[in-house]
């Protein structure tokens, strides 16, 4: 099955980088999403030298939204140096938000509406709006239009002792109360994936990261940034712990279901700041520009299923439609990097595809969708230790992935990823070839 094209036109990767992903409170700590965005446009223009000028989009994603910069992604690419006359949005839908920027890009370009498009995401966790309970907020809206010094006599009334402490937001399902780490708990103990393999899957994982690191193959997609006020430079990912191990993980007391859970500080994903961006054309207009693209955009698919019971399954979902618009199977597939919200949910997630009974009960498919060989799955780390900054994690595994076919002379990869709400994405990436 070959892949939908407008008049031949087909989106291709040609570049993408982003600056280090850092845990929360650590050298980002005094940055906004707007700053992590800046820098990150920035980098990728420094790398590429594309022209601001004839990009025709840049769209981020983001999560967490401060509302002096609702639309981060334009603010960021003005500071960037993206010339007023670019149009540039930002999108959301949970840890998929890079996926769906890059997504559009692609059917912007498909579809002939643009030539060039920047897409990616950003997210600072070290900067989490927090606000007044709403007794206090409807106060302050009414203070607005009071007139005079007495009209501020009215302000306390109504208001109790309580309502003048700070909201926190929730990082809570708005549909079902919980917190993702609850329902990673509840699918684990269903699947039967136990404690010792989700602490196994994060040893993996952390020490991947850090083998990458010291032996710089993620050297490729970083683009070390001088962080304000002081400029200091910081060049590579600072959450792997390279000295864990697993007497070290089984230690750790279970942190969302406190008696019986399975799921740990140490077999998750912590809290992030980052952004990432790619650099997306029309594969004629790359080349006509002297570019040599990194891979095709082949297909992609999205998924959305019961936020109860299924909340973080969606790569189980989204792969096999992915792999069907692509016209290929999960064994031709080269490189898998997949999000790592959780040990847990990469595990089941993996039991799922190669599960016979899910795929009849689930897919309305007469096989599973198949078997994803460990190495080839996330060689270089994933989000449990290089981290997951909201808005900008699916931009850096389509990144990774590019990168790895090239350096492990692939053809084929899938990036997937489960999303908030129940949502999931897949997207199939072909290295690019000279024809």
């Amino acid at each position: 099955m070959e892949p939908k094209r407008c008049n031949g036109r087909e989106a291709v990767l040609v570049d993408g980088c982003r600056i280090p992903f850092l845990r929360s409170g650590s050298s980002y700590r005094d940055l906004t999403s707007y700053d992590l965005g800046r820098l990150a446009l920035k980098a990728l223009l420094d790398r590429t030298q594309v022209d601001p000028g004839k990009v025709e989009r840049v769209i981020l994603g983001t999560v967490i939204t401060r509302i002096a910069t609702s639309n981060v992604a334009r603010e960021s690419a003005l500071a960037a140096g993206f010339p007023p006359h670019v149009p540039a949005y930002t999108v959301t839908l949970a840890c998929i938000s890079a996926n769906v920027a890059i997504t559009n890009g692609v059917d912007l370009i498909s579809t002939g509406q643009a030539d060039i498009v920047v897409a990616g995401g950003t997210e600072s966790m070290s900067d989490i709006p927090i606000c007044y309970r709403k007794p206090v907020r409807r106060k302050l809206l009414e203070a607005q239009r009071y007139r005079g010094p007495m009209d501020f006599l009215e302000f306390p009334k109504g208001i109790g002792l309580k309502d003048l402490l700070p909201e926190v937001p929730s990082i809570s399902e708005f549909s079902t109360g919980r917190v993702m780490g609850e329902d990673c708990d509840r699918l684990a103990a269903r699947l039967d994936v136990s404690r010792e393999d989700q602490d196994k899957y994060a040893l993996r994982s952390h020490l991947a990261a850090a083998r990458a690191t010291a032996e710089g193959l993620l050297g490729g997609e970083i683009e070390p940034v001088r962080v304000p006020p002081d400029f200091q430079t910081v060049s590579a990912d600072n959450g792997f712990r390279a000295d864990t191990s697993l007497e070290k993980l089984a230690g750790l007391k279970p942190a969302f279901v406190k008696k019986y859970g399975t799921v740990t500080a140490g077999n998750s994903s912590f809290l992030t700041d980052g952004a990432a961006a790619t650099l997306l054309m029309a594969e004629d207009v790359a080349l006509a520009l002297g570019y040599r693209p990194k891979a095709r955009i082949r297909a992609y698919a999205y998924s959305a299923q019961d936020p109860g019971e299924e909340l973080l399954l969606g790569p189980a979902y989204a792969t096999p439609r992915a792999l069907d618009a692509a016209g290929i199977g999960l064994s031709d597939i080269d490189v898998f990097e997949f999000h790592e919200a959780f040990a847990g949910q990469v595990l089941a997630n993996l039991r799922c595809l190669a599960s016979d009974s899910f795929a009849r009960e689930k897919l309305g498919r007469a096989e599973k969708v198949g078997d994803v060989p460990l190495e080839k799955l996330n060689t270089l780390g994933g989000s449990l230790s290089l981290g997951h900054p909201f808005g900008a994690t699916g931009a850096r595994l389509v990144i990774t992935a590019a990168n790895r076919l090239i350096r492990e002379d692939g053809t084929f990869a899938l990036v997937a990823a489960c999303a908030a709400g129940a949502m999931g994405s897949a997207i199939i990436l072909e290295r690019w070839r000279d024809q």
